[in-house]
């Protein structure tokens, strides 16, 4: 009789159902109303710093080569997990199939474990121009960019193939609920009716060694460029350094604070409600924040956007 009930339980239920944010909402139509202002504002300020960064020739330089890719990966990010949480509020729809939670646990896993290394990338650049100007040039040249961006994708796609098909053969014989917006590995997991302690044992040690690499190389090149700002003799030298750093710095803070507390605190940390808001944070709020952070405190970027903006009304005069 077990066996039956068990079987009824699993044929024919290949969808997960997606309780999402609208349904902790008292408003879930205002809700949903912002989530997709700030989703289109994510989509417009990350696009622009890409154009900006390949129109301006000024703006062609390793710092703004890994800016578009973190915009890039942002893009990305956001457009994974909003447009379907969006479509199904509007169509009254909240389930997904097992293939499209697993194709949505795999971009996403993909986007933020590329994310990790390529703030450590970034921490690095800033590193070799401030700690080696003159050396600079040969150091971050074209190939070597392309190169480490190369690898921060590489190895962000690591952690999906691994996590991805695991997480999804576990059996689910129970309630096929996921209490969140979309199918983040954790909360999949909860859903399995048997025993995962190990696998989470597993991934926690993974995602201890995936902060620990970027987070160890972000400390060292930051040590070295505090020595040596410490070290100068100007004033407005110290000041332009510690501008490139801090905006960096910034999004280091929100990104890794949001993963450490997913995905390395215990288990009585979390509650789903808390879960759903920290993860709505750095999937939705983080891609929003990070083109604003590096444009509106970057003179470079805020010039070209001048500059941009301007043309239009140059090419009428030159055209009358």
């Amino acid at each position: 009789m077990e066996d039956t009930t068990w079987m009824a339980n699993n044929s024919g239920r290949s969808e997960f159902i997606l309780l999402g944010i609208f349904s902790q909402s008292k408003h879930p139509a205002l809700l949903c109303v912002i989530i997709f202002v700030v989703f289109l504002m994510a989509l417009s300020g990350n696009i622009i710093l890409i154009l900006l960064i390949c129109s301006d020739v000024r703006l062609h330089t390793p710092m703004y080569f890994f800016i578009s890719q973190l915009s890039l990966m942002d893009m990305m990010y956001i457009s994974v997990t909003v447009p379907k949480m969006l479509m199904d509020q509007v169509m009254g729809v909240n389930t997904i199939s097992a293939p499209g939670c697993g194709m949505q646990m795999f971009l996403y896993v993909t986007l933020a474990g590329s994310e990790f290394f390529l703030l450590a990338a970034m921490a690095y650049d800033r590193y070799a121009a401030i700690c080696h100007p003159l050396r600079y040039p040969v150091l971050m040249n074209h190939r070597v960019c392309v190169l480490l961006a190369s690898i921060c994708w590489l190895l962000g796609s690591v952690d999906s193939f691994v996590f991805t098909p695991i997480t999804m053969t576990f059996p689910f014989c129970g309630s096929r609920e996921v209490h969140h917006f979309f199918c983040e590995v954790p909360a999949v997991l909860k859903l399995s009716c048997s025993d995962t302690s190990m696998y989470e044992i597993f991934m926690s040690l993974c995602c201890v060694l995936m902060l620990l690499i970027p987070v160890t190389i972000i400390s060292g090149s930051y040590y070295f460029i505090l020595l040596t700002v410490h070290r100068m003799n100007s004033a407005e030298g110290r000041k332009k350094a510690f501008a490139t750093c801090s905006s960096h710095m910034t999004v280091v803070t929100l990104f890794y604070g949001a993963a450490v507390y997913t995905y390395m605190l215990p288990s009585s940390y979390h509650t789903p409600e808390k879960d759903m808001v920290l993860s709505a944070f750095y999937t939705i709020l983080t891609p929003l924040l990070n083109p604003l952070i590096y444009s509106l405190r970057n003179k470079d970027v805020m010039g070209a956007l001048k500059k941009m903006l301007n043309v239009g009304p140059v090419f009428q005069e030159t055209m009358k």
